[in-house]
């Protein structure tokens, strides 16, 4: 399962992400695009939570109060690094090595300034809402 978590940064924030160091996020929309090959809906879950172990990248920005996780996107396929790339391709601007450390994408977040654009790969791939 592959899923696109869309998230709503209220304004601008700057942490520490664990090893990947410190990153700036300007305001506004972004997508993380993960996958679960085993317990879909707990990640999710554990996705939405505020209160959690920070062990994944998304954890961190997730954790901040600024952050708010708008709807959830999901396909029953192991698409992942496609999409990422997709996403890349089509001119969505990375947080560079965000979400990758384990595969050679450029990064797992990306941020939306072309809301159609991404709505049209969503609906390509058959995403579909999950919230």
């Amino acid at each position: 399962m592959t899923y696109i978590l869309l998230v709503f940064l209220k304004s601008e924030i700057e942490k520490v992400v664990g090893r990947l160091g410190k990153v700036k996020l300007s305001a506004g929309y972004y997508v993380y695009v993960g996958s679960a090959r085993l317990n879909f809906k707990h990640r999710i879950r554990r996705h939405l939570a505020r209160k959690k172990k920070l062990f994944w990248h998304i954890d961190y920005l997730l954790s901040d109060a600024k952050a708010k996780v708008v709807d959830v996107f999901y396909v029953d396929k192991v698409i992942e690094h496609e999409v990422a790339r997709s996403l890349h391709e089509l001119g969505f601007k990375v947080v560079e090595n965000f979400g990758s450390s384990d595969c050679s994408c450029p990064g797992h977040l990306f941020y939306v300034d072309d809301e159609k654009k991404f709505e049209g790969l969503i609906n390509g791939i058959g995403f579909k809402s999950y919230v």
